[in-house]
């Protein structure tokens, strides 16, 4: 019975089973360890055998060893803790692996001071004819000034090369070189959004979202794009980076110039080659306003129902998805800068028509909604298509939902729903209460959530507004403080350690349908496992938001390893090109 069960949980997890060997043998087996299983709080093993990429036994050192073999490779954890890896709910991974080494990444950075600085180094190594980006995952309150930097800081650092930095949906910077390089002038326009003039009528190099992103995402597209080559080097080194962090899985939520196949096809090459370290699902993301019927159309004839091509698959569910942006007439951008967008009027007929086309062809989906309001209406048409067509069980979910009722949340219970959330307000919460007050309730509201049984999924949404780092959200999950150290919940609401890891772990797998072969350390779940340098559930709280690994597995292989641990780990590729900040500076910045 037992082979039998393994043979089943091999074959869910797409791996071949025609050499499967007896239950004994173990690739890898990790000891002297405080394993997390997380089947239960408070539940700890002490070591891990694992076996053709899935965990075969969990248990004391004398258990575990037992399953040792000639060619087992054994590491020793010397005491730390391990964990299930991190999956991330909602991050634009593949979009953000094309352009990686080319960003300037301030995430994590402490000092005004030291971001300027950075922008400057990072000046002198830029060729000409090159840009240099700072591209979201950063805001003012995580620095000592608590302010962000003025466009004549920013001109002084860099007077000769172009600039753009984006601060989350809500403001693009361009120094004069940028604004030369683009042409902008008195009379660039843009339907929504604002080139600000200064008192000469030219333009200042401040850039406005009014009421979307549109205006950001179309002068980030002018800065130009990686080539092929750089885009499969940018694609490794940010996976890599991930797994310095303990991702392990995510899933890829779409996004603004992502357009499927094209850009899909640097991670599924790196698939096919087994070169791929985080399993990665994908949603496909409208690309076209009043065109995205036509586009959900043609997808359905380009990819099949649980397509998974080397840990790279379609949703990692029954089939493909859909979202998180359905139709553009839908979104309702967070940029807590300016009001509450309304959405326009035709967005139910346009929502509807889409929803009706993946429900019939059963395509779970997932919707991008920050109010209250915009949830509102979007329910509406759900229940609509679910009595006309009918959800039957489909997977679907609500992205962030800041502010959604309980009577909402009710609605979504009963339709089979889910959440997945991000630590938005970790980067947003000073702005949201600048400009609506003090809040009591919480944002989102995960506690509430919990009570009444919806599966709820913790994320990112990195990297263009919060950061891709995934312990800065276990962090605000767990103390409901932003990056500033304000306290936005109340003690009621923050979340266990124990729940906030789960969340980021099996929560997060019930978006791609996989909470059965992920999320916990147990026999016959995926053997994706973080070992940590420090507990993380009884280090300071401070702490977590700067934990990373120590070693990440996936798959049953070492991907990362650092200090004891990096001789097990596959060394990483140089950085290409030479000049990219990725070279001179890594990533997220928690060092």
């Amino acid at each position: 019975m037992k082979r039998l069960m393994l043979a089943a949980a091999l074959a869910a997890a797409g791996l071949h089973t025609a050499a499967l060997r007896t239950a004994s043998a173990a690739d890898l087996i990790v000891t002297n360890a405080k394993v997390a299983t997380m089947t239960k709080d408070g539940q700890f093993a002490q070591a891990v055998a694992i076996d053709k990429g899935l965990i075969t036994a969990v248990g004391s050192n004398a258990q575990v060893l037992k399953h040792k073999t000639a060619g087992t490779q054994v590491i020793d954890a010397g005491g730390r803790t391990v964990i299930p890896g991190l999956n991330d709910s909602h991050l634009h991974i593949i979009r953000e692996g094309l352009n990686y080494n080319a960003e300037l990444r301030w995430d994590g950075v402490t000092s005004k001071q030291r971001a300027l600085q950075m922008l400057k180094e990072q000046a002198a190594r830029t060729p000409e004819g090159q840009w240099i980006k700072v591209v979201g995952g950063w805001n003012e309150y995580q620095f000592d000034e608590k302010r962000m930097p003025t466009l004549d800081e920013i001109n002084a650092a860099v007077p000769d090369k172009p600039v753009f930095i984006l601060y989350l949906y809500g403001l693009g910077f361009l120094n004069k070189k940028g604004i030369e390089v683009l042409g902008y002038d008195k009379d660039t326009r843009y339907k929504e959004g604002v080139v600000e003039l200064g008192a000469d009528g030219k333009p200042t190099g401040l850039l406005v979202a009014k009421p979307n992103a549109m205006i950001l995402y179309t002068t980030l597209a002018k800065t130009g794009m990686l080539p092929r080559e750089q885009q499969v080097n940018s694609t490794l080194q940010y996976y890599r980076e991930l797994n310095r962090l303990g991702i392990t899985s995510a899933i890829d939520a779409g996004g603004g110039g992502q357009a499927y196949p094209d850009d899909y096809a640097v991670s599924l090459e790196l698939a096919k080659d087994g070169k791929l370290t985080v399993r990665t699902s994908y949603y496909l993301f409208a690309q076209k306003p009043g065109k995205e019927l036509e586009d959900y159309q043609r997808w359905l004839t380009l990819t099949k129902p649980d397509k998974n091509d080397h840990l790279f698959y379609a949703n990692g569910y029954n089939t493909e998805g859909g979202g998180e942006n359905l139709v553009w007439s839908a979104a309702d951008f967070e940029n807590f800068l300016e009001p509450r967008p309304d959405m326009p009027a035709q967005m139910e007929n346009e929502l509807e028509g889409v929803l009706r086309l993946l429900v019939k062809n059963r395509w779970p989906f997932r919707i991008h909604a920050t109010y209250g309001e915009s949830i509102e209406r979007d329910l509406a048409v759900i229940e609509k298509v679910d009595r006309e067509v009918g959800l039957n069980g489909l997977r679907w979910f609500f992205d962030h939902a800041e502010t959604i009722s309980d009577a909402q949340l009710a609605r979504v219970k009963k339709l089979g729903g889910g959440i997945a959330v991000q630590d938005r307000m970790y980067f947003q919460g000073e702005a949201y209460w600048k400009r609506y007050g003090a809040q009591t309730r919480q944002m989102p509201p995960i506690r509430t959530m919990l009570k009444m049984g919806i599966p709820v999924g913790l994320g990112t949404d990195g990297t263009r507004v919060s950061s891709y780092a995934p312990w800065p959200s276990i962090y605000w999950a767990v103390t409901g403080k932003t990056a500033g150290g304000l306290k936005i919940w109340q003690d009621k609401d923050v979340l266990t350690r124990f729940e906030a890891l789960k969340l980021m772990t099996r929560g997060s797998a019930w978006m791609s349908g996989e909470e059965k072969v992920k999320g916990t350390i147990a026999p016959g779940q995926y053997a994706d496992l973080v070992i940590l340098p420090e507990d993380y559930f009884t280090i300071p709280a401070e702490r977590i938001r700067n934990l990373e690994a120590a070693a990440t597995i996936v798959n049953g292989k070492v991907v990362y390893g650092a200090g004891p641990f990096e001789r097990y780990a596959p060394p990483a590729p140089p950085v290409l090109p030479e000049w990219s900040p990725v070279k001179a500076y890594g990533g997220y910045q928690n060092r």
